[in-house]
């Protein structure tokens, strides 16, 4: 289909994802500067969105999807939810609302309007015009800072918050200042600097929390491609959101040795101090099974199994780096993690964790 605004044409497809049928820019350039865009990489994104909703406890969800851009999440969670998830969801954009429409129309949904609500307001405004939502999907184009406030203001009692952001490169130190100014925390490229960014993030999201007295305690969380994903549990709990502010602490990284530790303080000669950012656990394990069993899809069986094997410990080594230091060939993988007691992580293929100390390691390798 051939559609054309003020002489600029677009050439129209209808492309297919999960249990949605939307029509979309055939050459798209994902840029900011686009009102609406569909990312195809961002697939992964959604997919495990909708393992996470059907496998966690929740039920007759009050949903807000408030950048929804194409609708294809809103048209997922409808068709592909357990039938006693969803109450009611609200689909939201600023820009695209009448394309969202459409979307729904091609995916063959009946607009029950007593289930579904289609919003064209400022996603800030839209939440805080709300009475409050079981699960809130943050997606933006780069920081999802802008929006934190709002979301968690209406985040209802045990509810979930899932947050994206695609502006890994602050989180991950090609820009501490930015992430100081953003994150109120400084980063610093390293083996394990996408683990640190999800770190980062996390605290960012449970000091917000702490300020209405909401606990966030992370549920899920990955490092994918270019974007950090991270799932919230909200608890209305004032003692809990302290105990997780004592989890925010620093990793103090030696870029000559690659040694590196968690402490209290942000400073010792010659290391780098990260953070402060979230020490305790990334993902709930009994929650990443259920996914597990709910996939066929091998990339998302891949990775669910990868985090769930993790050890849960802060922090990982590239052999690759450390291989480097010492002057030596890569060792054997395998051999590696069966001698150190270590897992593969998800974020990094030549990564492992491991208790030994660095020490320990770079005699092993």
């Amino acid at each position: 289909m051939l559609k054309y605004t003020n002489l600029v044409y677009f050439i129209m497809k209808k492309i297919q994802e999960g249990k949605a049928v939307i029509e979309v820019d055939e050459n798209p350039k994902v840029s900011k500067k686009l009102q609406v865009f569909y990312n195809p990489v961002m697939k992964l994104n959604r997919d495990m969105t909708v393992l996470l909703l059907n496998s966690a406890e929740n039920k007759q969800m009050q949903i807000a999807d408030i950048m929804a851009g194409t609708g294809v999440r809103s048209i997922r969670l409808i068709n592909e939810l357990k039938k006693n998830k969803i109450k009611k969801i609200c689909t939201n954009d600023i820009n695209s609302i009448k394309k969202i429409k459409r979307n729904f129309k091609l995916s063959n949904l009946k607009l029950n309007k007593s289930k579904v609500e289609f919003h064209s307001e400022d996603a800030n405004l839209f939440l805080l015009k709300s009475n409050g939502f079981d699960y809130i999907d943050i997606d933006p184009f780069g920081t999802p800072n802008d929006f934190l406030d709002s979301s968690v203001k209406r985040l209802s009692r045990n509810g979930i918050l899932g947050v994206t952001a695609t502006d890994t490169s602050v989180l991950a130190g090609t820009y501490p200042k930015t992430c100081r100014r953003i994150y109120w925390s400084s980063s610093f490229r390293n083996g394990f600097m996408h683990e640190s960014s999800l770190r980062i993030l996390i605290r960012k999201v449970q000091l917000i929390g702490a300020q209405f007295e909401k606990a966030l305690i992370p549920v899920f969380s990955y490092a994918k491609e270019h974007y950090a994903r991270v799932f919230f549990r909200c608890i209305k709990n004032r003692t809990l959101c302290e105990e997780l502010i004592k989890q925010h602490k620093y990793v103090l990284f030696n870029p000559k040795t690659l040694a590196y530790e968690v402490s209290n303080h942000n400073f010792r000669d010659n290391w780098i101090a990260i953070g402060p950012l979230f020490v305790g656990s990334l993902s709930n394990n009994a929650l990443i099974k259920k996914m597990i069993n709910l996939t066929n899809d091998k990339e998302a069986k891949k990775l669910l199994t990868l985090i769930h094997n993790e050890l849960d410990i802060v922090g990982s080594y590239d052999l690759h780096m450390l291989s480097k230091k010492l002057k030596v060939p890569v060792p054997n993988f395998e051999s590696i993690i069966r001698k150190a007691k270590a897992t593969r992580v998800h974020y990094n293929p030549n990564a492992i964790k491991t208790k030994l100390g660095i020490e320990e390691l770079k005699k092993l390798i």
